[in-house]
């Protein structure tokens, strides 16, 4: 294949083909890009692509090859990045993987790999996401101090065994860890609660002991579930040391001690007995009198009388679109918060509601709001919300004074796109967002996206739910296309209603355009005007520097793929999220001169 030594750039990703590809290209000592990722290639990889002095980046994910790594790959000594996941390769981690000293993302999971990782693996100062999930590894996870880059590790789904390394609590900037799945024992290194762990998943493993505190509130149940041994506070074992502090009591002060704590304990069951009759009766009057009740995930000091209070026009954020408006409000505390106004059907149980509340409020990314508390009535229910300390993604859109640049939109939209994926795939139950709008994403100070509104047909009931979207089934330009005639929600309709936020990002657009008179949404207008002279450049947002053109058409085919019309041809989040995460890469060390 490689008959000119001047080749550069091999780029065959995202078609059809399929056979095998030959393996010649030894030769090509210049090519920097190997990129035939998604498409149906079959037998062994090119192997002479892996020792390229020059290449910089690897490609194949989502093909069916075969092969083996060779340790030769440590004489690719520019190689930046490789993704080979989704394919069928073999054999071992090669030592050689370690001494590449630019290299900052390997990603090889869904593959065949089998035997102990190499001491080094992880020894490139600039390594960034390593993710070696869904293969046949085995032995201990090796102490990892030279890589203080790393943000995402990943060895889910193998056969690893020994500790948890401690050394992963000393890497800086450690973001997403996820060892599930796995035979790994002994406990969890407590130093790991100071990380900024946006997500922990040890669940499926042989772990004892008690977990750190700030890991079993901080993050859900799901991600420890699977280790009997585990224990902490809010988990089915408690991790109780009073046996061991009732030891060292003296036997006369013990028996002393254990006369004071019967006749309390007396006392106290006397007291609580009446407690209850009083507080059952005076739930069933509130009941009947339609008063509120609450709960709270967080110890905010609010009650419902400061609720009723506080919502007035002057603290309305906005009229809450289609299920209700919202409000900020200021708690004595000084801490800010976002409540939101929904209709009470009467259709779902009080039962049911708090199951169904507890379950959105375990949710746990740093994309997505946190529910802290709820109140409710016979009439209404009152959703509490963090506060986010900015507007929403339309809202800044149609700011005068705000331009976004392309980096910080890309930024939004692989930040939105991890929170859906995280909803779809990895938290238990597994949730569809159902209301996926620029409008429901909303951005700190730092433009950092975070979903609201999620699952709310969950709290209000699917019938609820129906009637009310039922008057812009057909107006929202966010809807898929199948919305109205599907018997039941998808994966591929919140993919539809991202691929729209992402045309938004792009065009610089809003969602629904005026054109003629008529109300034309974006995903018509964008693909009418592709059709067009000068094609897919003409529907980029002019505002946007032109060196950011290439990636902007990349991120354009992105979200035409997710706004087919038919389900089925849409990609899922996790492909989302590895096309512009590829992009986000390449924004990054764009122009970037990386030292030896």
């Amino acid at each position: 294949m490689c008959n000119s030594k001047g080749l550069i750039n091999l780029n065959l990703h995202t078609n059809l083909f399929d056979g095998s590809i030959s393996n010649t290209f030894d030769e090509c000592l210049n090519l920097e890009r190997f990129q035939v990722q998604n498409n149906g290639f079959s037998g062994d990889f090119p192997s002479g692509v892996w020792s390229l002095p020059k290449v910089k980046l690897i490609r194949a994910e989502n093909n069916r090859f075969i092969g083996e790594i060779p340790d030769s790959i440590s004489k690719a000594v520019q190689l930046e990045q490789v993704q080979i996941d989704n394919n069928s390769f073999t054999g071992r981690i090669p030592n050689g993987l370690g001494l590449l000293r630019n290299l900052y993302r390997f990603s090889a999971s869904l593959n065949g790999f089998y035997g102990e990782l190499p001491q080094n693996y992880c020894d490139s100062p600039l390594m960034s996401i390593l993710n070696f999930s869904n293969n046949l590894l085995s032995g201990n996870i090796p102490e990892l101090k030279s890589c203080q880059k790393l943000v995402s590790l990943s060895l889910a789904n193998n056969s690893l065994n020994g500790d948890i390394p401690p050394s992963l609590a000393e890497l800086p900037v450690l973001t997403y860890l996820d060892l599930s799945s796995n035979n790994l024992s002994g406990s969890i290194p407590e130093d790991l609660q100071n990380l900024k762990l946006a997500l922990f998943n040890v669940s499926f493993n042989r772990l004892s002991g008690k977990v750190p505190f700030s890991l079993v509130f901080g993050l859900p149940a799901s991600f420890l579930q699977g280790n009997p041994d585990l224990c902490g506070p809010g988990m089915p074992n408690s991790c109780s040391d009073e046996r061991t502090k009732h030891s060292s009591i003296r036997p006369n002060k013990l028996i002393f001690t254990l006369i004071i704590v019967t006749l309390s304990a007396g006392v106290m069951i006397v007291c609580v007995g009446f407690f209850i009759m009083h507080r059952s009766s005076h739930w069933e009057q509130k009941c009947r009198s339609g008063e509120w009740n609450m709960v709270l995930f967080y110890p905010l000091r609010i009650n419902e009388q400061d609720l009723m209070r506080g919502m007035n026009e002057k603290s309305a954020l906005s009229d809450g679109g289609t299920f209700g408006r919202a409000y900020l409000m200021k708690l004595p505390s000084g801490e800010l918060i976002v409540v939101k106004k929904l209709m009470n059907s009467g259709r779902v149980s009080s039962k049911s509601l708090k199951a169904e509340v507890k379950t959105l409020a375990k949710i746990r990314h740093k994309n997505i709001t946190k529910l802290l508390g709820f109140c409710y009535s016979d009439e209404s229910i009152f959703l509490i919300y963090e506060y986010v300390q900015n507007c929403s993604l339309k809202d800044t859109m149609c700011r005068l004074d705000i331009q976004l640049e392309w980096r910080v939109r890309l930024r939004i939209a692989l930040g939105a796109a991890h929170g859906l994926a995280y909803l779809h795939r990895d938290y238990v139950p597994r949730l569809l967002h159902r209301n996926v709008k620029a409008s429901n994403i909303l951005l700190d100070m730092d433009f950092e996206p975070k979903l609201t509104d999620i699952s709310l047909d969950r709290i209000v009931g699917e019938n609820a739910y129906q009637s009310s979207i039922a008057s812009e089934l057909r107006s929202c330009c966010y809807n898929a296309p199948e919305l109205g005639c599907s018997k039941k929600p998808t994966e591929q309709m919140d993919v539809y209603s991202f691929g729209v936020v992402l045309l938004e990002l792009v065009t610089g657009k809003k969602a629904d355009q005026e054109e003629s008179g008529e109300s034309v949404d974006v995903v018509k207008w964008v693909r009418r005007k592709i059709n067009m002279k000068n094609g897919p450049i003409q529907v980029l947002d002019p505002k946007i520097v032109t060196s950011s053109k290439q990636e902007m058409l990349a991120a354009l085919e992105i979200a035409l793929r997710c706004t087919s019309v038919t389900a089925d041809k849409r990609p899922t989040m996790l492909e989302v999220i590895r096309s512009l995460q590829a992009l986000h890469t390449l924004n990054q060390f764009s122009g970037v001169q990386i030292e030896p």
